[in-house]
């Protein structure tokens, strides 16, 4: 039997549909049936003519159409008498599928077990994708009850813990009556639903609920796992509540952000799920089986206190830089070979003696893609070699690899604050009591976003460079802006200035969000992190990296086309047949906005670094002497093998982990983990990349 809910006027009404071969009008029919039998005084006439839409993608219905062939179980639908308008559609600008993410969320078939412990930054951006459903272990289960047991205790005693009895911030010795202790954790969640913007997309608001379900599940936070396993079960139904992205000082948590995905579950606002669209909470919840959250004393704060706001949006933040810093390598060798640079820049006795890990890395990259023994260049060999480079071009692995080593500092500072009780108060069930505390502050991951805008930022800085120099004629000895009949054709000449305009406008936003503070909650929270600016600008400054490598790349691309026939190295003519199958060359002026945009997907879905991926492993022993694990971290991530790229990179970190503190126990464990891991991932590169075509 299909179920279907149905928007009409101010009420949602669900339908049964015992017979779908019936036709969509017996269905607006019945609405309409049941309407006016509920509101008598609001009568409808009998032959009123109607339209029906769906409201997941507001595509109009066919009153003709049977049921069964437009409209699945549990799918949501607007029905509009004739005279009446539609639903405000204020909803249709919002995006239901973020741009920068998968383009539709997957079929969760797979399980991930959170314990509030050991969830990875890629864990994390699979839940926000829809790759994983979540199920608790057992021993989280275990936590979280000791924790509740002891809260009910306190409560029975009437004994004083804020937050439990007591009013909060500035009211926190304002003594609450135990009749009024439900009505207390209510309005907490409706007061502090005052964030203002844009909403979170379907994908970060996932995020933010996984990331709040993961710290719960740590067991000091004192929730019941009757509202714990309600809110397991709204996220494994993509039922998501509207989180506005704007409201939060980062400071007693991500206060406003986390009220309004708490209050979306309490059947209260607005939420989204696949099968409805934007609808009205409670009617979004029902359609799904499921039931507003009833919330028990200390709950309401408990859901709203902590850093998880921040914490969501830098790890994408975190995760794109990743992907772009690797192919940000290929990009700048791919304009070093079409400017006729010399490598010499990249030889490893260079960086040696400057062993910075980011830098060593970076210039290896670019060794193994550049005119050398193993890989042939045309174009270094008839151009001949300069004696050096301008900054631009020699100086990559210094710029690129700082950017590098700043993605794995603030990588480690996130995935520690993953697996942080960042509440307030601290249920500590072991010792028997209750500590206030400052967990929640977002001082770390405010400090470590910002830190991480200014060392992305300058994968653009310098791109531009590059991208000016492909550009300027008296620079390159290349047509001026790359194309054929200069002044007829303008070629690349605005494209520099989108690239010149982005870079300047992440110069602004590179200026740090957390030296600012504000008091707040009359001089109670009197020093704050503003770190949700710092996750959202960092996330602006991210975008704006990929779009400016995106013209870069388009740019040497077609600096490459005046070379031609000569061919540059087998990897970089790779990377250009990768382009080419998106974007072709330019002969004379066309929009260059579609282009633009198709190469920026190509390097947000991480397709210009997989090529590199059989060359990391031929040059493995001669130019990349560094461990294991090290390797298996920059190899997988190249590969399109999500159980792969989600598993064995957390495992091996988590075996590094435990390897430093019982180092004599797995001493002899270690090299045959080691082979192990390598074989696998020999094997998958050789066999499954290759026949994918990525190499």
């Amino acid at each position: 039997m299909l179920r279907i809910t149905v928007h009409l006027r101010d009420e949602w009404l669900l339908i049964p549909c015992t017979d779908p071969s019936l036709h969509v009008c017996w269905l607006g029919s019945e609405a309409i049936s049941r309407y006016t039998t509920s509101y008598p005084k609001r009568e409808i006439q009998a032959d009123s003519t109607f339209r029906i839409r769906r409201c997941v993608d507001g595509g109009l219905l066919s009153l003709e159409d049977p049921i069964k062939d437009v409209l699945q179980d549990n799918d949501f639908i607007e029905l509009v008498i004739q005279g009446d308008q539609w639903m405000p559609k204020q909803m249709d600008l919002i995006k239901s599928k973020s741009v920068h993410m998968s383009t539709c969320l997957f079929s969760m078939l797979k399980w991930i077990s959170l314990d509030g412990n050991s969830l990875t930054t890629g864990d994390l951006l699979g839940l926000g994708k829809g790759h994983f459903k979540i199920q608790l272990t057992t021993e989280a289960e275990k936590k979280v009850n000791e924790g509740r047991v002891l809260i009910e205790s306190f409560i029975k005693k009437n004994q004083v813990v804020y937050g439990v009895n007591t009013g909060f911030g500035n009211f926190a010795q304002t003594r609450i009556p135990n009749d009024q202790l439900k009505e207390l954790q209510d309005n907490v969640i409706r007061s502090h639903s005052a964030g203002v913007g844009a909403p979170l997309s379907p994908e970060r608001t996932r995020m933010l609920l996984a990331l709040r379900i993961n710290v719960l599940a740590k067991g000091f936070s004192g929730v019941s796992m009757e509202t714990l396993n309600a809110i397991v079960a709204a996220f494994n139904a993509s039922c998501l509540s509207w989180v506005p992205e704007q409201g939060t000082v980062g400071a007693s948590g991500d206060l406003a952000p986390l009220a309004h995905l708490v209050l979306g579950l309490m059947g209260e606002g607005v939420m989204w799920s696949p099968q409805s669209g934007w609808a009205d909470a409670r009617a979004v919840l029902e359609g799904h089986g499921l039931t507003p959250l009833i919330l028990k004393p200390k709950e309401g704060l408990a859901l709203i206190n902590g850093t998880q706001m921040i914490t969501a949006l830098g790890v994408e933040a975190v995760e794109r830089a990743q992907a772009i810093a690797r192919q940000a390598d290929i990009i700048a060798a791919l304009t070093i070979q079409t400017l006729k640079g010399t490598p010499k820049a990249f030889d490893p006795d260079i960086h040696a003696v400057r062993p910075q890990q980011g830098q060593v890395e970076v210039a290896w990259r670019l060794r193994s893609v550049l005119h050398s023994d193993v890989f042939h260049s045309e174009i270094s060999v008839k151009g001949g070699e300069r004696v050096q480079d301008a900054y631009t071009l020699r100086c990559c692995p210094q710029v690129h690899g700082v950017a590098n080593d700043t993605i794995a500092f603030v990588k480690k500072i996130l995935t520690t604050e993953l697996n942080s009780a960042t509440d307030n108060p601290l249920v500590f069930a072991e010792r028997g009591i209750t500590i206030s505390g400052g967990n929640f502050h977002g001082e770390y991951p405010a400090k470590a976003l910002d830190f991480l805008a200014i060392g992305v930022h300058e994968l653009a800085n310098i791109s531009e460079r590059r991208i000016e120099r492909l550009c300027n004629p008296s620079l390159s000895e290349l047509p001026a802006f790359l194309v054929k009949n200069g002044g007829l054709n303008s070629g690349f000449m605005i494209a520099h200035c989108t690239a010149a305009a982005l870079v300047s406008e992440n110069k602004v936003l590179c200026h740090p969000s957390s030296v600012d503070s504000l008091s707040t909650s009359a001089g109670t929270e009197d020093h704050v992190s503003m770190g949700g600016w710092a996750a959202r600008k960092a996330l602006r400054v991210v975008q704006h990296v990929e779009q400016v490598l995106a013209i870069e790349l388009l740019a040497a691309c077609q600096a490459l086309e005046f070379h031609r026939p000569l061919k540059t190295t087998p990897p970089l003519e790779k990377v250009y047949g990768l382009v080419r199958s998106v974007v072709r060359p330019w002969d004379r002026d066309r929009a260059m906005s579609p282009d633009i945009e198709a190469v920026h997907k190509l390097i947000q879905q991480e397709k210009v670094g997989v090529w590199c991926a059989r060359l990391i492993l031929r040059h493995w022993k001669s130019a990349r002497p560094l461990s294991f694990m090290c390797w298996a971290r920059e190899i997988l991530p190249l590969l399109p093998l999500e159980k792969l790229r989600y598993s064995s990179i957390s495992y091996s970190g988590k075996f590094e982990k435990i390897y430093k503190k019982k180092k004599r126990k797995y001493k002899f464990i270690v090299p045959c983990l080691n082979i192990v891991l390598f074989n696998m991932c020999v094997h998958y590169i050789m066999k499954h990349v290759k026949v994918s075509g990525h190499v």
